[in-house]
Formats: C-alpha cells, sequence, structure tokens
C-alpha cells in the first residue's frame, strides 16, 4: 500500500477537548489501526503538528505520544507548505484570528464550534474560505 503522510497543525490539543477528542481519539486512534485506508491502495497518514502557547505542555504530550513536531510558533507553522490542515480547538475569543491566518495561508480547516464570536463573523470565516478554495 503507498502511504500518503498529510501534516495537520493542531492549535489547542493542551486542552480537555483538543487533547482527548481530537488528538487521542481521533488521530493518534488512526494512526494506530495504520493509518487511514482510502479503499483503492492508498493509506492516510495524519502527522499531527502540535501547537500551542505553553511550549512544555506541549513537549510533554509530544513526549506521551511520540510525536515529532511542535511548535510555538503558529505563524511558522501555517507558512510550512508541508501542513495542510489546520485544526484549531482554542478557546473561542481566539479561534478567529488564527482561522483567518490558516485561510489567508491557503491551509484547510478544521475547527471546534463556534467558530466565532458571532454569526456574522462565522459567515465571513466561511466566505474568506470559499473564495481562498480551502475546505472548511
Amino acid at each position: 500500500m503507498e502511504r500518503r503522510t498529510i501534516k495537520i497543525a493542531m492549535n489547542g490539543v493542551t486542552g480537555r477537548m483538543g487533547y482527548r477528542q481530537h488528538l487521542v481519539r481521533s488521530l493518534l486512534a488512526l494512526r494506530e489501526q495504520g493509518g487511514l485506508d482510502l479503499g483503492d491502495g492508498r493509506v492516510l497518514w495524519p502527522e499531527p503538528v502540535l501547537v500551542g502557547r505553553r511550549e512544555p505542555a506541549l513537549r510533554a504530550i509530544a513526549e506521551r505520544h511520540g510525536l515529532e513536531h511542535l511548535s510555538t510558533d503558529l505563524p511558522a507553522v501555517l507558512a510550512d507548505p508541508e501542513v495542510e490542515i489546520y485544526f484549531d480547538a482554542q478557546v473561542t475569543g481566539a479561534r478567529e484570528a488564527a482561522v483567518r491566518r490558516a485561510v489567508a495561508a491557503g491551509k484547510h480547516v478544521y475547527c471546534e464550534k463556534p467558530t466565532a464570536l458571532s454569526f456574522a463573523s462565522s459567515l465571513e470565516l466561511a466566505r474568506l474560505a470559499a473564495e481562498a478554495g480551502v475546505k472548511h
């Protein structure tokens, strides 16, 4: 089988929801099963890039799960052409600005809800993503 690695920036994984639900029960569970079998001879291998404000907390998670990539520099992670997807589980008040940056960097976006503090801002994020041609 052909294995394709896909780097996913995961911002907010030091929080309960980002860590338990999205990192451990989703991406790491996929890795434990050998990746996501696409049914055509290809396997998608998720490679998390842990992003957050507290480097010691990120490092502890990375060491606990054998992960290699972590950063406290979101702009640098978003500038990395190998990172294709941006995931956000930060507090809602911080999410809109980060999602805007990710969309502007051409990253596909998946995030916790709500996507922004207001309905109008959420619609604006969806519009920006559609215009940028990224999935959201």
